[in-house]
């Protein structure tokens, strides 16, 4: 049966004019009254039946602001997403609870928690009302529960290509050293979630930051920017230099659970199937540079460009399908400052300030300012100084015998 049209504001004009006529000794009975009635529209032929709280709400919206705000209007969000799911709205739960404290009764106020999901950005109050997130806590038992966000991650997916990637550490296969001695090795590798596409996997003999950030930052030039970071709860992986990184671009990190492989089911998965796939038969490297060729090779052409059934197509594939929408890097100094360390340092009367035990000259004067110095750690000496959140530009290792000559009166009388 098809839905009948919205009223036109004629009739809702009639339906007000019926109260004042009605009988009953309250505005309350007289709505009633002529809610039990029909009304028709002779240019539709249609008849209508309203409940007294729709004649209220027109009602009181004539009373407050007159004729134009009963007329059919659009919605202000039309078009944009209004709806969150039970999967969408677990992962957002999980984001802020590490942020609150439960009271002494040991129970987490629901209000304070809705709250803090509107102040986090997460989602707006048109999206999930109050009343809708209080019953999706009680009907799926977000908080409560915990097996039941172990169900939601498992059905859960990112509608497109770099929405969110996951990230975790495999340890790899010992090899032998020239000296004799062997040295173990550690996979660093980051999945995308929707077209399950590893995005950079490689192979490390330290298990650190640094090792981290190089691996971090090919997958960032291979496959583009994701939005999102669901990362282990390592050290590696909490470090000041990929937060600081992810804030520069933009991205938003997030941490799996202590001790919850489940939370990270993708890259897990993965996982597996390198080492039953790949590692079992391949058991011996001669170098680590070789380790890596061989897993690049087989990510890309026995993964990357391989069915999977997860997702009913090759991982390639699917994420071609977004190419669109990606965000890629650009290989210049600017994107290789965002993996920079970033300290802030007073800046002396003679424009200098220290770093690293070693004194450097701003590029401007900003005697007397706090700035902000990034440096790769790498290469300590190459510092970019920032003001006001502009950069401002190299700063150079001090000279004062440099600075004595270039001053000296005898080379100005000359």
């Amino acid at each position: 049966m098809a839905k009948a049209p919205k009223p036109s504001i004629e009739l809702r004009l009639r339906v007000l004019a019926a109260v004042d006529y009605a009988p009953g000794a309250t505005i309350r009975e007289r709505i009633k009254h002529v809610a039990s009635r029909s009304f028709t529209d002779a240019d539709r032929g249609i008849d209508y039946r309203f409940t007294w709280r729709t004649i209220s709400t027109w009602l009181y919206r004539f009373k407050k602001r007159g004729l134009t705000t009963l007329d059919n209007k659009t919605r202000a969000d039309r078009g944009l997403p209004r709806k969150v799911s039970p999967p969408q709205l677990a992962e957002a739960i999980h984001d802020v609870l590490p942020s609150l404290s439960r009271n002494k009764q040991g129970q987490l106020p629901k209000s304070v928690l809705y709250r803090r999901l509107l102040e986090k950005g997460l989602f707006t109050r048109r999206q999930l009302a109050p009343t809708t997130f209080y019953r999706r806590l009680r009907e799926h038992r977000l908080l409560d529960d915990p097996d039941t966000h172990e169900r939601l991650r498992l059905a859960f997916a990112m509608p497109y290509a770099n929405d969110l990637w996951q990230a975790d550490t495999l340890h790899g296969p010992a090899i032998r050293q020239a000296d004799g001695t062997w040295r173990k090795t550690f996979l660093v590798a980051f999945l995308d979630d929707a077209s399950r596409v590893v995005a950079h996997a490689e192979f490390f003999y330290r298990d650190d930051t640094a090792s981290m950030v190089d691996a971090f930052r090919c997958a960032l030039f291979k496959r583009g920017k994701p939005q999102r970071l669901y990362f282990d709860n390592g050290s590696n992986y909490r470090s000041t230099v990929i937060l600081q990184a992810c804030l520069r671009l933009g991205i938003h990190l997030s941490h799996a659970p202590i001790r919850d492989g489940a939370a990270k089911g993708k890259i897990e998965r993965f996982f597996r199937g390198f080492r039953d796939r790949f590692l079992t038969q391949h058991t011996a490297f001669h170098s680590l540079a070789e380790l890596n060729a061989h897993t690049q090779h087989w990510v890309e052409h026995d993964y990357n460009d391989h069915y999977h059934s997860g997702i009913q197509m090759k991982p390639l594939d699917r994420f071609n399908l977004d190419i669109g929408r990606l965000q890629f890097l650009t290989d210049d100094a600017y994107s290789a400052e965002a993996f920079f360390l970033e300290f802030d340092r007073k800046v002396s009367k003679t424009n200098v300030f220290s770093l690293n035990a070693q004194r450097f000259e701003c590029p401007v004067d900003l005697r007397g300012q706090t700035v902000q110095v990034r440096f790769d750690r790498q290469r300590p000496q190459h510092v970019i100084v920032f003001y006001a959140g502009q950069r401002m530009g190299e700063a150079t290792v001090l000279d004062p015998v440099h600075n004595a000559l270039a001053r000296s009166p005898l080379k100005e009388s000359a």
